[in-house]
């Protein structure tokens, strides 16, 4: 990765000391440089530094120690829901903002249980962006007023969720990574690659994912999972 991709940007600590640091970790060098820019322009906030992948970001925060990280959920070598549990076991007291493509009704859930404070869909206009920063950096959760109310709902069953509107949602959030890799015309070898395991491992992922959907066969697999990553949904 060169230095294009990642950097870290050096500002007097005197110009930094009344606004809150802000480190963004995304995969797109276009996206971050945008949201660099819209963050930039608030008198309160600032952006510290960048990364595209999870082991950069690590890397990275523990130099620079930021109040509040922005991560995607698609990560290059890992994926955001680990990267997130990996910067809450290693830095509890970082609140963590997840702003991703994917739709929230399927990862917001799983986002919070690994750790995060906030989800933001990037379809979402700039300044909610702005309002859901301040939001996790004043400690309370963002989340859009449809997904709370549901989660709302669900804490008031006594954690009982609703019937799963699809099957999908009894994945792990490693399985459902694989799954979306898969959906996205990735092999099996390419998706150890990225994800940094065994071609094994990810077999035995596969098969679960079968036998938790109900699948007969690997093409089946493939077939459906192309479906619900054009289509977001899957039905049974």
């Amino acid at each position: 990765m060169n230095e294009a991709d990642s950097h870290v940007m050096a500002t007097a600590p005197r110009a930094m000391a009344a606004k809150s640091r802000i480190f963004i970790v995304d995969d797109h060098t276009m996206f971050r440089e945008g949201l660099r820019q819209l963050i930039d322009r608030e008198p309160d906030l600032a952006v510290c530094g960048d990364a595209a992948g999870a082991d950069e970001a690590l890397r990275i925060i523990e130099e620079l120690k930021p109040d509040l990280a922005i991560v995607d959920l698609s990560l290059s070598g890992s994926t955001g829901i680990e990267l997130i549990k990996t910067l809450k076991s290693k830095y509890s007291d970082l609140p963590v903002l997840v702003v991703s493509m994917h739709e929230e009704s399927l990862y917001a859930e799983r986002a919070l249980h690994a750790g995060a404070t906030g989800y933001v869909i990037k379809q979402e206009p700039a300044k909610t962006v702005k309002v859901a920063i301040r939001k996790v950096l004043g400690g309370d959760i963002h989340l859009s007023e449809k997904m709370a109310t549901s989660l709302l709902g669900k804490l008031m069953r006594g954690g009982q969720a609703e019937p799963l509107v699809s099957p999908i949602e009894k994945l792990s959030d490693r399985e459902l990574e694989v799954f979306r890799m898969l959906g996205q015309g990735k092999m099996t070898r390419q998706i150890a690659m990225e994800l940094d395991l065994t071609i094994a491992t990810i077999n035995s992922f596969r098969n679960r994912i079968k036998e938790k959907l109900g699948l007969k066969n690997s093409a089946e697999l493939v077939l459906h999972a192309i479906q619900w990553t054009r289509e977001g949904t899957l039905e049974k």
